[in-house]
């Protein structure tokens, strides 16, 4: 890593690295895939697709080869549910909590980049109490193009008024790693996040693997020593 890094914001996925949304996901999708008389899935099986999106969940439910008008059918189902219910059971990972205000004890500003929706991301931000601490909220449908694009990660600088350079992006998902490359920043990836089967975090291309939130003021704390 650079000596000359200096941090000036953490940049967060939602799903699998801020928040654990899992529950309540996996709750609407089951709602949703019982309503069209499907079986409902163990959330061990779905919980890896969370971070690539209801679509993907309702596939991997159902199989591929379901009629796709149907796949629709279920993911509106779900969907209307979740927001419904956005925040019944999601909470932070442990020690998540207690980074946030490390980051901002420390004077470093923060905020969330994701691929969820703007309705359902700013209710659920709303719900956790999280909107007004955020520097910043990047919804996958605030620009044109969602993460891998660039865009999404340089909105997220504009609206926090810090430049990629100075910003690490924590995520769970290849896609994540990716879009925080693409724009310079630094990245982690979140091990204990929605990883796929057969998911080689190691070979993303992160600045560092976190097995818990509680590693990443650790990983701060590095930069300060150097």
């Amino acid at each position: 890593m650079s000596t000359d890094f200096k941090l000036a914001c953490v940049l967060f996925d939602l799903d699998g690295t801020l928040v654990d949304t899992a529950p309540d996901l996996i709750a609407s999708l089951n709602r949703a895939l019982a309503a069209h008389s499907f079986e409902t899935v163990a959330p061990d099986a779905i919980r890896p697709f969370i971070s690539y999106g209801g679509a993907v969940m309702v596939r991997e439910s159902v199989g591929a080869d379901t009629d796709k008008e149907l796949q629709a059918a279920i993911l509106k189902t779900m969907l209307d549910h979740y927001q419904s219910n956005i925040a019944e059971h999601t909470a932070f990972f442990s020690g998540m909590a207690e980074t946030l205000s490390i980051i901002e004890a420390q004077g470093l500003k923060w905020g969330v980049v994701t691929n969820k929706l703007k309705r359902f991301t700013d209710p659920l931000m709303e719900a956790l109490k999280l909107t007004a601490r955020a520097a910043c909220i990047v919804s996958g449908d605030t620009t044109a193009n969602s993460k891998p694009h660039p865009e999404p990660m340089l909105e997220a600088c504009r609206q926090a008024g810090v430049q990629p350079q100075e910003c690490v992006f924590i995520g769970d998902a290849i896609h994540d790693i990716t879009a925080g490359k693409n724009v310079q920043m630094k990245t982690l990836a979140a091990l204990y996040g929605y990883l796929k089967p057969g998911d080689m975090p190691e070979t993303w291309g992160a600045d560092a693997l976190i097995a818990s939130p509680e590693q990443i003021p650790t990983w701060i704390k590095s930069l300060t020593c150097r």
